[in-house]
Formats: structure tokens, C-alpha cells, sequence
């Protein structure tokens, strides 16, 4: 099996797995009870938490255990919007966000607020004159994802943050979703974050919004104790417990990581550029981890099944995206409508080996000719 979807998601690292099933038979508590049984699960809660503030370098009462980025996104949006909405209606985004973004902001449009798409310049980066104009005294939040999970596009994050920081009456929300584990990002004037435990080596159902002191949020789940009084419900200690390890070992050796995959996306890319039909519409501003093409004439779905028939698994948009063909976030980067009803994503890893990579171009090689061919 050759896996090339690590930006949907990843296997789980045995040490994770094995942390989170010591865990969850050792600490049967609720973390809630004041039992004995109860205070050590809760301990273990408080290790974790505190070893995920001293990694991001924030405090332990600004970490909030959510599902998965979906929630830490919906969460996020919609908690300040429903508590600030004193302060003003008004959002903006950039056209590249994962739908877990794009759906509340949807609601969020159908019920009073106001949302503004910033304008992107010829790399699909965010245009810093445009959000400047866009921001008014209504505006209560910005929302723009660190990584685009299609493109891979790095947006200017630290930049765009030091320019927010001298409007206080709004905040900032960054979706680290897919570059946390990958790419260093401070978070010194960001004032929330968003990232789930599955795309970092560890399990799905458990993610973390990072939320600053001094920020209010309305909860989405109401009811009785738990961690944080922004997310009710009982805490999942073994998950818990896990996403912490996840992310210690995700950030170790960054950037020995990121240079090992640097160099298996260039062997790729010079490879496919030989193809008369692609297109590689990742650029510069993309991070290697992620190879965005489009095959012009072949359907992303008829690529995607022909390499799964030799166990090669890549992905046609992001895996939460609608039913659509057509991306859009390759549209507001190329302006293309062939290239964004045709493009596929193959997402790499520090696992990834050039023996996988060979093996992928082997068999494109040989599907693309056999459909090209059958185009002429």
C-alpha cells in the first residue's frame, strides 16, 4: 500500500495509541467525581494540559478539549459571534477556508451577520491593503486558516496578526489544522487556534481550540463540569492524555522533517512536469506537505479509483469538502475552470519514502497514458 492522503488524515503512532490504552484501563474515574478514582483521572487531564501549554507556550486555562478542529472552528466562530454581537455583526474570511469554517460563517450570514472575503494576490496570498479596507468598527472577526487543505498556501499568519493587534475590538481566529506538527507558527497575537489530534499522528474524536485569557466564548454544549465551562460534557482522559503526546512528538525534529519531505515533493514535481496535462497548482507559498495537480481532461474521481486499484490512495479536494468536483479554492488561485473541475491532492509525510513516491509515478505513468490516450 502506497499512502499519499496524510492531509486527510494519519496512522496513528503506536506510542500514542499505546498512551491512550494504558490510560484509559488504569484511570476508569470520571475526572468530574470527588472520589479517589475521580482526582487521579483528573491529574492526568491536568499533566496533559499543562504539557500542551508549555509546548505551544500559552497557559493551561487557555486550552479547551473539543471532537476535532470541526468543533474548535464552529466553537470558535460562533462562541465570539454570539458574545460580542454587542460589538458589531461583521467577519471576515478568506476564500481558501475548510468547510468547517465555511459552514458556520454560512449560518452565521443566514442570521443577521455580515461576511467579507478578502481579496488574495497572484500567489493566493492574503492581500494586506484589501483586509486593512475590509476591517470597519462592526468588525468582530477575522478567520483565516494558517494552511489551505487543498493548496497547502501558507497564509502570512505572524504578519497578518501584528497588523490586528492595533484593532482591539476584534479577534483572530487561525485554523492550524494542517500546519501544526509541520511548520512553526508563534501564536503571540493570535487569539485563538483551532487543531485536531488525527492530523498529527494521533486519534481521531479529540482536537483543542486554544482561546487567550480575557476572551469570552458562547459555549455550543451546555451542561454540567468539565475542563473549561466553554465545553461541557464528561472529559475523555485516555483522548486527552493522547493528543498531548501527539503533538510533543509531532513537533519534535521540525525542521529535519520538513526538509526530508521538501526534498521527496521537488523528485515528485520535477517528475509530473513532464506530462503535457498537468498542472502543478500548488506554488512557492504552498508547504511541501501538500501537492495540488490537475490532470486536464480526466476526472479527479476516475484518477483517484485507477491508482486505488494499485493500493495508491491520494484524494480529489479535501476530505470534508461537498460532493463537488469542481475545488474552488484551486478556482480562486487559478482562475481555471478545467484545472479546478480536474485537480487532486497528494498530501505527503516525514514517512513518506521516495521508493512510495516511485511507485505512485509508476502507476500514473501508466493510467494517465492509457486515458490520456483515450481522449485523442
Amino acid at each position: 500500500m502506497t499512502y499519499l492522503d496524510y492531509s486527510a488524515t494519519t496512522p496513528v503512532n503506536d506510542e500514542v495509541l499505546e498512551s491512550f490504552c494504558e490510560i484509559s484501563r488504569k484511570y476508569i474515574g470520571n475526572p468530574n467525581s470527588l472520589h479517589r478514582l475521580g482526582t487521579e483521572a483528573n491529574e492526568m487531564i491536568n499533566k496533559a494540559t499543562n504539557q500542551i501549554a508549555k509546548l505551544l507556550n500559552i497557559k493551561p486555562t487557555e486550552i479547551i478539549y473539543t471532537s476535532g478542529s470541526s468543533e474548535s472552528n464552529n466553537l470558535a466562530i460562533k462562541g465570539i459571534s454570539e458574545k460580542y454581537k454587542n460589538r458589531g455583526n461583521h467577519i471576515i474570511t478568506t476564500p481558501f477556508e475548510h468547510s468547517s469554517i465555511n459552514g458556520p460563517l454560512n449560518y452565521l450570514s443566514d442570521n443577521g451577520f455580515e461576511v467579507d472575503i478578502v481579496k488574495l494576490d497572484e500567489n493566493g496570498l492574503v492581500d494586506i491593503e484589501n483586509l486593512k479596507s475590509l476591517i470597519k468598527d462592526t468588525t468582530i472577526l477575522v478567520s483565516i486558516n494558517s494552511v489551505n487543505s487543498e493548496i497547502g498556501l501558507a497564509q502570512p499568519i505572524e504578519e497578518i496578526a501584528s497588523i490586528l493587534k492595533e484593532y482591539p475590538k476584534l479577534f483572530f481566529h487561525v485554523d492550524m489544522t494542517q500546519s501544526i506538527g509541520k511548520i512553526s507558527i508563534p501564536l503571540d497575537n493570535v487569539d485563538l487556534m483551532s487543531f485536531s489530534a488525527h492530523k498529527i499522528y494521533g486519534l481521531k474524536g479529540i482536537g483543542c481550540l486554544i482561546k487567550k485569557e480575557g476572551i469570552n466564548l458562547e459555549p455550543l454544549i451546555h451542561g454540567g463540569k468539565s475542563t473549561t465551562i466553554y465545553r461541557s460534557g464528561t472529559p475523555a482522559v485516555g483522548l486527552i492524555c493522547s493528543i498531548s503526546k501527539a503533538l510533543r512528538l509531532a513537533l519534535n525534529n521540525l525542521d529535519e522533517k520538513y526538509n526530508h519531505v521538501l526534498e521527496i515533493n521537488n523528485y515528485l514535481k520535477e517528475n509530473l512536469k513532464k506530462y503535457e496535462n498537468v498542472y502543478i497548482n500548488s506554488n512557492d507559498h504552498s508547504i511541501p506537505f501538500m501537492l495540488n495537480i490537475s490532470v486536464i481532461g480526466i476526472k479527479p474521481e476516475t484518477l483517484l479509483h485507477a491508482l486505488e486499484q494499485d493500493e495508491i490512495y491520494i484524494s480529489t479536494q479535501s476530505a470534508c469538502s461537498s460532493n463537488t468536483t469542481l475545488s474552488k479554492a484551486v478556482l480562486s488561485l487559478t482562475n481555471d475552470k478545467k484545472r479546478a473541475e480536474s485537480s487532486v491532492r497528494i498530501s505527503l509525510s516525514a514517512l513518506t519514502t521516495k521508493k512510495e513516491i516511485d511507485t505512485f509515478l509508476k502507476s500514473f505513468d501508466k493510467i494517465y497514458n492509457n486515458l490520456v490516450r483515450g481522449l485523442k
